[in-house]
């Protein structure tokens, strides 16, 4: 925790030390110890005394150093720890176009600095490191799109991610959440790919609001709304969301199931699960049954063995697909996590796999931006078993009204889904469609 945490609490922190504590703060980020989401809390919790004002200041200006990070750290030039983390919080006030309080230049050397700041900015320098992704985050990226493609990946996963919702159709129409919105001061545009998915511009407060409150719409990237909608769940089905996490696939699942059938929400975490519950709650759904497994060999597995018409695996990943959002995520992982990611993700994929039924749908999804975790995965899943078959995503996309724009070049070279955050404005996700032979 920073050290001005630990000093007796004021009633409002001073002025004069908001840099001071936005620096101490953007050190404990950078020991990258655990997700920023929770560091960033683990603060506000330490001071409860900062106002909406306040924790918006500390908050913008560190998730912008975050997506920053690298090219930050080049404009610093700042070898010691306390002058890099301070100069990294003037640069993050600035680039969250915050007011940049008066005690920026403690000293000359800072003063000198910040003035040379508009030449260094204005330098040539590597793409890659201008839009902060790690080098090989960027040969990954080259080698799948190309150097130009690449480049527009990047800058797209550097912005802050636009706020998209999804209807509750069981509970209300896209019309009337529009019109509950509206009366809240809010707009929301509705998304022509998928019927039922807004977007919203800025943060406005949605928890307040009625349309939450009471469930009729729950934030879900459009990437992953679409996700949803590829399981191509009907009235009555027995689906099986293989990896649940936060529920925000399943909700759209039972939602789309319209409140029939049974739905079972998988997670080795039972915290997680937890979580889920209120969101389940205020949705109104009463076909979904959260699980808390032990692994993949717990016996509630092997009893669902060929039952299921539809299994999501929505699989554990590097999650490179979501930096808009997690921007911390590109300096915690690297190539070896990956590795180790890929034999869990086939494990997971054959676990859930024994799942399906004759004829039904095992649906692979990832948020990760890189082959080895997706299309290549799959055909290594598809090789050792041949009861199972690749399905075009453009068919399930047709048949589920997902009207994909041309432009968002959002098939691969294997008919799956790949949607690229530069292109679709989403999230970036991956999806396999594949049916198990028999019917």
């Amino acid at each position: 925790m920073p050290t001005a945490s630990r000093s007796r609490v004021s009633r409002k922190p001073a002025p004069a030390g908001r840099l001071a504590t936005l620096a101490a703060l953007i050190g404990n980020l950078l020991e990258f110890s655990a997700p920023a989401d929770g560091t960033m809390s683990r603060f506000f919790k330490s001071h409860p005394e900062m106002g909406a004002r306040d924790r918006h200041f500390y908050a913008e200006s560190a998730w912008a150093v975050l997506r920053n990070l690298s090219w930050f750290e080049h404009l610093a030039h700042a070898t010691a720890k306390d002058r890099l983390h301070w100069r990294l919080a003037i640069l993050g006030v600035l680039q969250a176009q915050e007011p940049l309080p008066p005690e920026a230049d403690r000293d000359s050397t800072d003063r000198i600095w910040r003035e040379g700041l508009p030449q260094v900015e204005s330098a040539e320098v590597d793409p890659f490191l201008r839009e902060s992704i790690p080098a090989w985050i960027a040969q990954a990226l080259i080698a799948a799109i190309g150097a130009q493609e690449a480049r527009a990946c990047a800058h797209a996963l550097r912005q802050t991610a636009p706020l998209d919702l999804r209807v509750n159709t069981i509970r209300a129409s896209v019309a009337d959440v529009q019109a509950m919105l509206s009366r809240d001061g809010i707009q929301a545009q509705p998304l022509a790919a998928l019927d039922g998915a807004l977007r919203i511009e800025g943060k406005p407060a949605l928890q307040r609001g009625r349309a939450f409150r009471e469930g009729f719409i729950e934030v879900q990237d459009l990437g992953s709304q679409i996700i949803a909608a590829l399981v191509a769940a009907r009235r009555g089905e027995f689906i099986v969301d293989f990896c649940a996490g936060a529920g925000g696939k399943t909700l759209a699942l039972g939602s789309a199931m319209d409140n029939t059938g049974r739905l079972y929400a998988l997670d080795t975490s039972a915290a997680r699960l937890a979580r889920f519950k209120p969101r389940l709650v205020r949705s109104g759904l009463s076909n979904v049954w959260p699980i808390a497994i032990s692994g993949l060999n717990d016996d509630r597995i092997k009893r669902l063995s060929l039952k299921a018409h539809a299994v999501l695996v929505d699989a554990p990943c590097s999650g490179l697909g979501t930096l808009r959002r997690n921007p911390d995520l590109k300096w915690r992982i690297g190539p070896e996590s990956v590795a180790t990611l890929q034999q869990q993700q086939e494990a997971i994929l054959r676990a859930a796999s024994r799942l399906v039924r004759p004829g039904g749908r095992l649906i692979y999804a990832t948020c990760s931006l890189l082959p080895q975790e997706n299309e290549a995965l799959v055909e290594r899943f598809l090789s050792g078993c041949p009861e199972f078959s690749r399905v075009p995503a453009a068919e399930v996309l047709a048949r589920q009204r997902i009207r994909i724009p041309s432009d968002w070049q959002s098939l691969n070279a294997a008919g799956d889904l790949m949607l690229w955050p530069h292109r679709a404005g989403s999230d970036g996700f991956f999806a396999a469609c594949m049916v198990r032979a028999g019917s």
